[in-house]
């Protein structure tokens, strides 16, 4: 197997880094510990949709820039380096708008896709509620069919980017084992949305979505009514490996601050990375990051391919999200009393790194996915 990236793939990147840290990083450093405002989250975001970043999975005859999967991470890891909630922002809109890409009749394709892909627009997916966990099949989102319309009804959670998205695609119950994705604008639909504090990646929101009498067309129908589970399940594959590349990106930025500081920081007359201890966890994170990045790379390659990876994406997303904590806490650990003060950046990866284990499957439930595949027997209800 060749793990060098393509000589196109290669010059992206570069190009991509030093924008990102010449335009993104001055602009974004000041927004790390509060959501992003709506209008500078849309200025960001048409910045790095110029390379390919939130829109890069849409194809180029439909306005994205039709990358490939590995070439997007590499991408995305670049980005969350030094902006993660920037790359969670660009992520989630990415997303929605391949959802609708896929799934959208051409009537709400031409309406909204143009949109996302030039960052006009912000989108967020609702799948998450309060009380009903990892089993998504336990949602109590209901939607009720009145003539050509579906009266909406329930609460979301942990849905990031609703409080600045333009379009939110929502999964809701049409029947007793029929789930259904539809379509809502902020601009026609009265739903409610509400920020949540967090630990970290604060400056990228994550939401409350209140759901009173909303209806909506059966025209906003994303897909097939009853179909929609399906659709939302497809996605947790190419979200795992996501979460798992901004992972990637905190960690490495984690472990380029604790080396840069053990080079520049001295004791007993030299520096203290050339301390035996320093030295062993210097190399604990360079490990769990490269050991981290392969597991993700053949992830993302076998999504490119166009191959199912349920427990690839499992092994990637709960091996990765984990060491990305090991390493931070290593790195605040290499910065010593410096490290829990908020003068040196440590701190805020390690809160960003915590974060990560959470979303789209726990470490526990992806356990279960791979243990599912090794197995063919499942320990899910």
């Amino acid at each position: 197997m060749n793990f060098d990236p393509t000589e196109e793939q290669a010059l992206a990147v570069e190009s991509f880094r030093r924008f990102v840290e010449r335009d993104i990083q001055p602009l974004t450093q000041p927004l790390c510990d509060a959501p992003y405002p709506k209008e500078i989250a849309h200025a960001l975001l048409k910045k790095v949709m110029e390379f390919g970043v939130g829109n890069g999975w849409v194809p180029a005859e439909e306005g994205g820039c039709g990358l490939d999967f590995l070439s997007s991470g590499l991408l995305f890891e670049t980005l969350a380096r030094v902006a993660p909630d920037l790359a969670g922002i660009a992520w989630v809109t990415e997303g929605a708008a391949l959802k609708i890409q896929e799934t959208a009749s051409p009537e709400l394709k031409a309406r909204y896709l143009p949109g996302l892909v030039a960052g006009d627009l912000i989108g967020c997916s609702a799948i998450s509620e309060p009380g009903v966990g990892s089993n998504v099949r336990e949602l109590r989102t209901k939607a009720v069919r009145e003539g050509r319309h579906f009266r909406l009804n329930g609460e979301k959670m942990w849905t990031s980017n609703a409080t600045i998205a333009d379009i939110v695609t929502v999964l809701a119950r049409t029947g007793e084992d029929d789930f259904t994705m539809f379509l809502l604008d902020r601009r026609e639909h009265d739903f409610k949305t509400y920020e949540i504090s967090k630990l970290g990646l604060n400056g990228w929101p994550l939401c409350q979505v209140v759901l009173e009498d909303v209806m909506v067309s059966e025209e906003n129908v994303l897909g097939t009514v009853g179909r929609g589970l399906k659709e939302v399940m497809k996605g947790f594959e190419r979200s795992r490996c996501f979460v798992s590349v901004l992972a990637l990106g905190i960690g490495q930025a984690a472990f380029d601050a604790a080396r840069t500081y053990a080079l520049e920081r001295h004791q007993f007359g030299k520096p203290i990375a050339g301390h035996q201890l320093v030295q062993s966890l210097l190399a604990q994170m360079a490990t769990d990051l490269d050991a981290s990045r392969l597991l993700v790379h053949r992830a993302l390659w076998l999504m490119a391919a166009g191959r199912r990876c349920e427990m690839e994406a499992a092994m990637a997303k709960s091996f990765t999200t984990e060491a990305v904590q090991r390493v931070a806490s290593n790195a605040l650990q290499i910065h010593g009393a410096f490290g829990v003060t908020r003068e040196f950046p440590v701190e805020r990866h390690f809160r960003n790194a915590r974060m990560l284990t959470i979303p789209d499957g726990t470490t526990q439930i992806n356990h279960l996915i791979i243990g599912k595949n090794i197995t063919n027997i499942s320990a899910f209800a």
